[in-house]
């Protein structure tokens, strides 16, 4: 993997500008909130699924523009204990905030960043 020069403008997720819509705001917040949250895919699929959303498929895109943006972590190995809600899901996990994640909720709270 090499390093990043930020001067992409492919991301923004290492670039000194974060472009964050408001759907990706209020599950950075969601998030926030927990330790860890439930995160699954099928067999084959790399395709991340929140579980325990309306619509758990179309998560996947925000999930992963949130990986992409190195604000959150999915993690396949480690599946929360005692969840029983993955359901039809064979590769069980768990998502949490990056480093960067918390940094951006941190900056967001101090700037008094609020819902539109």
């Amino acid at each position: 993997m090499g390093t990043c020069s930020g001067h992409c403008g492919a991301c923004s997720g290492c670039a000194r500008e974060l472009v964050l819509s408001q759907p990706e705001i209020d599950f950075l917040r969601r998030l926030g909130q927990y330790a860890f949250l439930p995160v699954a895919r099928q067999l084959g699929d790399l395709t991340p699924v929140y579980p325990e959303a309306d619509a758990p498929e179309n998560m996947s895109l925000l999930l992963q523009v949130l990986e992409k943006k190195g604000l959150i972590s999915l993690d396949y190995d480690k599946p929360l204990a005692g969840y029983a809600g993955y359901g039809k899901y064979p590769l069980k996990g768990s998502m949490a905030l990056t480093q960067r994640g918390q940094q951006v909720l941190e900056l967001m709270e101090y700037q008094g960043v609020t819902e539109n």
